[in-house]
């Protein structure tokens, strides 16, 4: 069974909603700070971080 990346990412992200409750303005400013730094000079240095 193939399932798109996105919609999984959906079900974790909603599961993990509402099983943790955190405020909805640190989930705002999560989405929109990974947003704003994957076209940042700073991207390929997490990138680095991450693939590690």
């Amino acid at each position: 069974m193939d399932v798109p990346l996105w919609f999984a990412l959906l079900v974790v992200g909603v599961l993990g909603y509402k099983l943790v409750r955190p405020p909805l303005w640190l989930v705002a400013v999560i989405l929109i700070g990974g947003f704003l730094l994957a076209d940042s000079f700073l991207a390929p240095a997490i990138d680095t971080a991450i693939n590690k």
